[in-house]
């Protein structure tokens, strides 16, 4: 088995049991012979209470977390060529996606036995914002290795080439035409194409960025419903059998009922042939 494989395995566990699996799983490759990946398990760490949250809520909803993940993607590469108000906009999409999952880790810790507080619910959402502009993180998440929260502080790589696109100012005036040969797009036509295809960019990220809420949203109702249709199984199948249980109380009562009734007419019967026993004698 792989570290990767290993790794899989010990941080889906909770904390309290991870020390003791970490080092039975050493112990086993030291005796295999694989000094090497004894070495490298015996590095692993204990995941604090904020990464087990995040592995915990990756192996609880992948298909959230995966589209999450698809959202950062989109996100990096719409960074490039935005306006300001674009980019804030793009925030605000992202710290709904990143709360809503937030929450979801919440609930997922209080049905694993183990409520966590707002400060690691915050630790959480600060990892997957992280997640969300660096691909190297995003990768632990996916993977349900983390060991520890992650943070970062700006969103996005910092390349040199990043721009923003601004609004080119109208020109002063228009070009004199020379005569009998076509006009010259003006300062204000290019101003003009040019604000065009910035809508056009801005309306395109826009439904990207919305497309990629919407499979966060879809992603967890489907969850949700999966869920609620094992519960309804379970519920069904438990009534069926409370439904058996309550028939069988039933036929044995009835019996109850037969042998009472037996047994008292034996009774009335027996101490009628007594009385005629001892009315004889006399």
């Amino acid at each position: 088995m792989s570290l990767g494989e290993v790794a899989a395995d010990l941080y889906g566990l909770a904390p309290a049991e991870f020390v003791a699996a970490r080092n039975a799983r050493a112990g086993a490759a030291q005796e295999s012979g694989d000094r090497e990946l004894a070495a490298a398990i015996t590095a692993l760490r204990k995941p604090t209470v904020a990464a087990w949250a995040v592995n915990t809520l990756v192996r609880a909803a992948p298909r959230e977390v995966d589209a999450l993940l698809r959202l950062g993607a989109d996100l990096r590469t719409a960074q490039r060529q935005l306006s300001g108000a674009r980019l804030r906009e793009l925030t605000r999409q992202r710290r709904q996606v990143v709360d809503a999952l937030a929450e979801r880790a919440g609930e997922v810790a209080a049905d694993r036995g183990r409520p966590v507080s707002g400060a690691v619910l915050r630790q959480v959402g600060e990892t997957l914002t992280a997640a969300l502009a660096d691909p190297d993180i995003a990768e632990r998440v996916r993977t349900g290795t983390l060991d520890t929260a992650q943070n970062y502080a700006g969103f996005g790589p910092v390349d040199p080439d990043l721009t923003v696109v601004r609004d080119k100012p109208k020109a002063a005036g228009t070009a004199r035409r020379r005569q009998n040969e076509p006009a010259e797009p003006t300062e204000a036509d290019r101003a003009r194409a040019s604000r065009a295809e910035a809508d056009r960019r801005r309306a395109e990220e826009e439904l990207r960025a919305a497309e990629a809420a919407a499979r966060v949203a879809l992603a967890a109702a489907e969850d949700d419903a999966r869920r609620a249709a094992a519960d309804l199984e379970a519920a069904t199948t438990r009534l069926a059998e409370l439904r058996d249980e309550l028939a069988a109380a039933e036929d044995r009562h009835r019996f109850a009922r037969t042998a009472d009734r037996a047994a008292r007419d034996a009774v009335r019967a027996a101490t009628v042939e007594l009385e005629r026993a001892r009315r004889r004698e006399h």
